[in-house]
């Protein structure tokens, strides 16, 4: 996470980029440099766990890059000892931090021009309503939802950013890694021909447990265990696997139309999520893609994409087909971390505001589906969950929901898995 690839070319735009910090002043009295304003960046961050911390170094990189300087004036988390160790390891004033539940209001009631969100994603849709209308551009991770009416309301916020021309930037970087754009463009130039189905993998292990503790409130316990609960996390097929969704729907130009899928659990310690999943994904015009995805140690591990074209195949990074020729792909970073957030920022302060809400939550929103259907063993159609009002799949809201934290109204679910054939989802708030 703490680690660039400084390559040569990276190098050398970054002294050019210093060397030529000798920023000048437009008539206004603002500070540019080739026409980027580079004055001071005022951030605030919502979350103070390891992504955050990640994304607070990845911003300082860019910042360094565009000849800017950050500022970390607020930033909050339930736990006062969270906001503690993350101001100490990130040296940012701990004056400036916040806590509680609600300790979100006073990120977007503060001077911060951009804001980082990187809390569990249940949260997501709450917290960037509440900064958008504050004014704020937004860097969101992902996924941005835990079910339909959440991914929904992304949707709906990504139409209020642009209506306020407010910038959206989101955590699926590998649309920002070097790598993955060649492929991307080479495939638009016919190098493997027309896509005709293709595997997306995540198996890996869980990443991390926090066991309940003596005394521990049910708001407490599920918030800081939030990685194996379903209602804070979506499940792992959406926190981890999303990023293949969203490969999928990148190089296929659409989202899938229906979902079948099965899983189940047979290891796990805590929580009440899946250890495994498998979802046939069907894109239409006879195309399918096969999701896959497990954390249960001691397997074999695979994170990736392939996919098969009428000219030949993807493997990884590796592309087997017709040479094609593409236009070089210009960037300050081959690693999408950065790259992310110097685009982001070069958006921000050029006044050319980009918003990837719409992709991010139908990328989200098509891991969901893909869960809904493990979860019921039901046969789940994309207008289902977003056009379609008389499916009850349509109105699924995961409980507890993100203001009854604020409420002091959670109370924790059962730690037991949906059963496939019994499931109506997982406990739904009527």
């Amino acid at each position: 996470m703490n680690t660039y690839n400084l390559t040569r070319r990276n190098f050398v735009k970054t002294a050019a980029l210093g060397s030529a910090a000798v920023a000048s002043f437009n008539i206004l009295g603002a500070q540019t440099n080739n026409g980027l304003n580079t004055s001071k960046l005022k951030v605030g961050v919502i979350g103070c766990g390891g992504r955050s911390g990640g994304d607070v170094w990845q911003v300082r990189k860019a910042c360094e890059i565009l000849g800017i300087e950050p500022e970390f004036v607020a930033i909050a988390d339930p736990f006062a000892d969270r906001v503690k160790a993350f101001a100490e390891k990130h040296q940012i004033d701990p004056a400036v931090g916040h806590v509680g539940f609600d300790a979100y209001h006073k990120v977007a009631e503060s001077d911060a021009e951009l804001v980082l969100m990187a809390t569990p994603p249940n949260f997501r849709p709450l917290h960037m309503e509440a900064c958008l209308n504050a004014d704020k551009h937004l860097f969101v991770q992902k996924p941005v939802a835990v079910d339909p009416v959440g991914a929904r309301k992304v949707m709906e916020l990504g139409e209020l950013a642009d209506h306020k021309g407010l910038s959206i930037g989101v955590g699926t970087q590998r649309r920002s890694d070097k790598k993955y754009r060649e492929q991307k463009a080479k495939i638009d130039q016919g190098a493997i021909g027309e896509i005709v189905g293709g595997s997306i993998y995540w198996n890996g292990q869980v990443p991390w447990i926090s066991p309940r503790q003596p005394g521990q409130s049910d708001a407490d316990y599920i918030t800081r265990n939030w990685l194996n609960f379903v209602e804070l996390s979506g499940d792992h097929i959406a926190e981890q696997h999303v990023h293949q969704f969203d490969i999928a729907r990148w190089y296929l130009g659409r989202n899938p139309i229906s979902f079948m899928g099965m899983g189940g659990r047979a290891r796990r310690e805590t929580g009440n999520q899946f250890d495994f999943f498998a979802v046939d994904c069907d894109y239409g015009d006879g195309i399918h893609v096969q999701s896959q995805c497990r954390q249960i140690s001691g397997c074999y591990n695979r994170v990736g994409e392939t996919f098969r074209g009428v000219d030949g195949y993807t493997n990884g990074m590796k592309v087997v087909g017709k040479e094609v020729s593409i236009d070089p792909i210009e960037q300050e970073f081959d690693d999408g971390n950065i790259q992310q957030q110097v685009e982001l920022i070069r958006a921000i302060r050029t006044d050319k505001p980009i918003n990837g809400a719409q992709e991010i939550a139908e990328a989200s929103l098509a891991a969901i589906g893909g869960r809904m259907s493990a979860y019921t063993g039901k046969f789940i159609r994309w207008v289902d969950l977003t056009e379609n009002k008389k499916s009850p799949f349509y109105s699924m809201e995961m409980s507890p929901r993100p203001i009854d934290f604020e409420r002091g109204e959670v109370v924790l679910p059962e730690e037991v898995p949906a059963i496939q054939g019994e499931a109506k989802e997982i406990r739904i708030k009527t």
